[in-house]
């Protein structure tokens, strides 16, 4: 009877270590973990030399962040101009159970265009790491299929002058309930399919959007909708567009505490989404080409006195 309850105690304590080296086993093996992946403004996976560049991703540590690495590496089954590659790590996350990597960078002056890996490594205190690769296409910039540029951006305050040529006609003025607000966007550069969006933003709402698929349209004011259809030649793209003698599109006009808004094809009711609050606002311009999947953006801050 000794003996048995001897060799039973032995076999449960095997149980029990067993167990503990199990768990051990899997602690160890546990990785960090990656979600909501942008590389390009509107995750087009498009880059251009010399340009900004934006990459987003959420993390989150097995135990602690010990840094955050991008790499850029040509793939051997491309061929290029040069050898070239890019590496960024970012220690800043370091000690962090989550974070979100939000990164805006130039693509350097001396890279070759082409198609290449984009390597995300995630590098955690535990000694594990967790690596993930994305397709990413650098173009020169007179190679890439369409480039908008703003040539155009003008604010009006009731029919008048409030912004232009980059600076306020009057540092003084403020947007106040009552006035007129509108606004003149001319993008250069485009083609095919596209669309803008011309939108108000109280900074309270906390929202940034930086591509037309990021709106949430209950925290913004759509001032303006408009958008191009089969453009052949890459040329101007205006809200307001003018034929060389004449406009060819009233310009529209959204009164400082309007009911509604100018978002189509349904106006938004802004009284229900509390939106003319006091505090500061932004003007921003979003622009989706959406043939090519290239965005653009441009934002302004505005003097308002609700």
């Amino acid at each position: 009877m000794k003996t048995t309850k001897l060799i039973l105690t032995s076999f449960f304590a095997a149980m029990a270590f067993s167990s503990c080296s199990n768990d051990d086993s899997e602690k160890e093996q546990a990785i960090p973990a990656i979600d909501k992946i942008e590389l390009g403004l509107g995750n087009n996976e498009i880059a251009t030399i010399g340009q900004d560049f934006h990459f987003n991703a959420e993390v989150t540590a097995a135990d602690k962040i010990e840094n955050v690495q991008v790499k850029i590496v040509q793939r051997s089954t491309e061929t290029y101009s040069k050898i070239w590659s890019h590496e960024i790590t970012w220690t800043q996350y370091a000690g962090a159970k989550n974070a979100t990597v939000h990164k805006h960078f130039d693509i350097p002056e001396d890279a070759a265009e082409g198609k290449y890996d984009f390597i995300i490594i995630i590098n955690d205190q535990n000694g594990t790491k967790l690596e993930v690769k994305k397709n990413l296409t650098i173009y020169k910039l007179e190679n890439i299929p369409v480039n908008p540029v703003a040539s155009v951006f003008t604010l009006f305050i009731n029919d008048t002058f409030m912004y232009r040529k980059g600076k306020f006609s009057d540092e003084t003025a403020k947007y106040k309930n009552n006035d007129i607000f509108s606004s003149q966007v001319t993008l250069e550069g485009v083609k095919g399919d596209g669309i803008m969006y011309l939108l108000l933003i109280n900074k309270n709402a906390k929202h940034n959007p930086e591509s037309v698929d990021q709106i949430d349209f209950s925290k913004v004011i759509a001032y303006d909708v408009f958008e191009h259809k089969n453009v052949a030649d890459a040329g101007q793209f205006s809200n307001i567009p003018w034929d060389g003698t004449k406009f060819l599109r009233e310009t529209p006009k959204l009164t400082i505490g309007a009911a509604k808004d100018n978002n189509l094809p349904v106006p938004q009711d802004l009284v229900a989404n509390k939106s003319w609050t006091s505090g500061n606002y932004t003007f921003l311009v979003l622009y989706k080409n959406t043939t090519y999947n290239i965005n653009f953006s441009q934002s302004l801050e505005l003097p308002f006195a609700l």
